[in-house]
């Protein structure tokens, strides 16, 4: 094991430090409030708005840098495909974040939920497992974590809640109190057990449900691919807003320029304006849509995430609604 047993993801303090945690800006918030309820610190590594939403190592190497002046980073979440921003990393990008994550001795935390939804004709999911070990050593040994869930996906089941997490390389004393702490914990419910199950052993050809299985799973990300699509087309049209293609996952996450007029509004009602244009069109259309200071974001900068998730005619109607709406915020507040 080449890691140093100091080095390992825990609450306590070293040297006076709490450990670190690295988060991507955007981030699904779930890991900044699971972060500051175990009472570590937020690390934030920004993804790169102008390239897709890449993420270079350069940036993680400033942010891990930049972090050790106040925290210890043990541990780096990536989410891939992206939640809220729809990106998939190429397998170089893999590459680099497993390099970078050895040579600086933090724990891989790899959240691939959204594997199965891809819909770029020139993306594709690469799990950090099998490219890791595919690199071999030293890199093959690299702790890492990976996540998967039956309520995201082309399951797609949000009532339904079950997942799991497969976990390599870890110190044997960590992992063992990991697995006590696990134990000690309540299981999921049956219906969500049944449905890890179901995911993780799917029908295979020649058995008497793949034909349907093999039908139903393919159409409907034939119908998700057709929707990024489709939101991505009608977004980008707007004045003012700026939109990446939705390679993966379920969300749009572009960015809005909100006139100062709609800021000085938004100020004087004590909200963010990337909020306050979220709720001038729930009011007005009853579209709800989730301001992008719930995820992070660069300073000066405003986005929203929104699924791709209707029905398509549904989106159909929706999009015209926001088309609509968005006319008329620019008419009042330009």
């Amino acid at each position: 094991n080449t890691y140093p047993t100091n080095n390992i993801l825990c609450s306590s303090e070293v040297c006076g430090k709490k450990p670190g945690v690295m988060v991507p800006i955007p981030q699904y918030p779930l890991y900044s409030a699971t972060i500051s309820e175990y009472g570590m610190a937020k690390v934030d590594y920004y993804l790169e708005e102008e390239t897709g939403w890449s993420l270079g190592r350069k940036e993680l190497q400033r942010s891990f840098d930049e972090a050790q002046k106040t925290c210890n980073p043990r541990a780096l979440v990536v989410i891939n495909p992206g939640n809220p921003t729809g990106q998939v990393l190429t397998r170089e990008n893999v590459e680099e974040i497993i390099k970078f994550a050895y040579d600086n001795k933090v724990l891989l935390l790899a959240d691939e939920v959204y594997q199965d939804n891809v819909y770029d004709k020139d993306s594709k999911f690469w799990s950090f497992k099998k490219v890791a070990y595919e690199m071999g050593e030293p890199y093959r040994s690299q702790e890492l974590v990976s996540f998967s869930s039956t309520s995201k996906g082309f399951l797609g089941e949000c009532g339904i809640r079950g997942g799991y997490m497969e976990v390599l390389n870890l110190e044997p004393k960590v992992k063992a109190m990991l697995t006590k702490s696990i134990t000690a914990a309540l299981c999921s419910t049956t219906a969500g057990q049944v449905a890890v199950s179901a995911l993780v052993n799917p029908p295979q050809p020649g058995e008497p449900s793949y034909e349907l299985y093999k039908k139903e799973r393919d159409g409907v990300l034939a119908a998700l691919k057709e929707r990024a699509t489709l939101v991505h087309k009608t977004l980008s049209s707007f004045e003012g807003y700026k939109v990446n293609p939705v390679q993966g996952a379920m969300y749009v996450f572009p960015q809005i320029e909100i006139p100062p007029k709609a800021v000085e509004a938004a100020k004087a009602k004590g909200m963010a304006p990337d909020a306050f244009y979220a709720f001038e069109l729930l009011e007005t259309s009853g579209i709800c849509i989730v301001p992008g200071s719930g995820f992070g974001q660069k300073p000066g900068t405003y986005h929203f995430r929104s699924t791709i998730l209707p029905q398509t005619d549904k989106l159909k109607l929706m999009m015209e609604k926001f088309r609509v709406f968005h006319a008329e915020f620019m008419k009042k507040y330009k």
